[in-house]
């Protein structure tokens, strides 16, 4: 299962939207971390079952670097809703790679897709907007497990709900132009397959600050 642009894109022709509404579409990228996650590896054939406590880092600027594209539609000049996919990366810290592994990480992608609502304050503050928003969705990490004698795990899976939060301010550039920055935190409950049998288990919570900018039409 691969998600890219394009699958973004055709879910949002997809979603009914208002021929009164003003759509908004946005991509940006920032610094984004993870705090540490428990990992539960159980009923494996070959990696033995246990639960290691492992710290995470991001990389946001290392390729595949970190992003997301967010469409949404404002029905009203303060509540809008819409589609938000984002491609965040987790790295175990050194010395936190587990005995036995060569490779523990979701770096192509912890992606999350989530249906989002907003609430924003047009002009709040001179030109600025700013704004809120949250939404629930799902997982769809790219797996990468590595551990000796034991079958390589590297793929998309669908691996459980995932939940986001938003605050920020937007300013624009002119009447289809908009930049904006937030924090935007994830919440993902992951239980993924291994090829060698078994399953992998953690709960990620991801942090950014993001810049971007938006194209009204």
């Amino acid at each position: 299962m691969r998600f890219t642009t394009t699958t973004f894109l055709a879910c949002l022709i997809c979603a009914p939207v208002a021929a009164v509404a003003e759509v908004e579409l946005s991509f940006y990228g920032g610094a984004q971390s993870a705090p540490h996650s428990d990992v539960i590896i159980s009923g494996d054939d070959v990696i033995p079952s246990d639960d290691y406590f492992i710290g995470w880092e991001g990389r946001s600027f290392e390729p595949p670097p970190y992003y997301g594209l967010r469409a949404t539609v404002w029905n009203s000049p303060t509540f809008g809703y819409g589609l938000d996919f984002t491609h965040t990366k987790i790295y175990p810290q050194e010395g936190d790679l587990p005995d036995g592994f060569d490779r523990l990480e979701f770096t192509d992608g912890l992606n999350t897709l989530t249906v989002n609502a907003y609430r924003r304050w047009q002009n709040q503050w001179g030109n600025v907007t700013p704004y809120v928003g949250g939404g629930v969705g799902v997982a769809i990490p790219h797996v990468e497990v590595e551990y000796e004698g034991a079958e390589e795990t590297a793929g998309y899976q669908l691996t459980g709900p995932a939940a986001t939060w938003i605050a920020g301010a937007s300013y624009p550039i002119n009447d289809d132009w908009s930049v904006f920055g937030e924090y935007k935190g994830t919440y993902s409950m992951n239980t993924a397959d291994l090829d060698s049998g078994g399953t992998l288990e953690t709960n990620v919570i991801t942090n950014a600050l993001n810049v971007g900018v938006s194209f009204r039409f």
